[in-house]
């Protein structure tokens, strides 16, 4: 059986985004879902947020990662992904942590969706008040 050493296994998470991350050293590919990166996310504001731990932590092209993500739309999925990588990097060397604590990439942003209520058009948005 072949081993498994040096493959960090992180998770990550935004909205109802759930990414798993597997970082192993190499050549700086990252693959989501069986795809390549600009295949799954085609925009570019995405990719620059996913691959934005590395560039903070100056470690581009030293690390593969594997990345298997559900739920959510895009951009909750990119900033799961982003979220995953960056506690990743953490695991691999404490030395990170500050550069991407400061930089706000180990916070999980807490924001979810806000349940609609019963007699309200939205969570919020009421009918429309008429006096006669």
């Amino acid at each position: 059986m072949a081993e498994k050493t040096n493959v960090i296994r992180t998770t990550g998470r935004r909205k109802t985004a759930v990414a798993s991350v597997r970082l192993r050293p190499g050549s700086g590919t990252v693959t989501v879902n069986d795809r390549s990166l600009e295949d799954y996310f085609p925009r570019d504001t995405a990719r620059m947020r996913i691959l934005e731990p590395f560039e903070i932590t100056e470690t581009r092209g030293q690390y593969d990662a594997i990345i298997s993500v559900t739920g959510g739309g895009s951009s909750a999925q990119a900033d799961a992904v982003r979220h995953g990588i960056s506690r990743a990097l953490v695991a691999v060397s404490e030395a990170m942590r500050p550069a991407l604590r400061k930089n706000g990439m180990l916070t999980r942003d807490p924001r979810e969706v806000e349940r609609k209520k019963y007699g309200h058009h939205k969570a919020r948005k009421r009918p429309q008040y008429s006096k006669r």
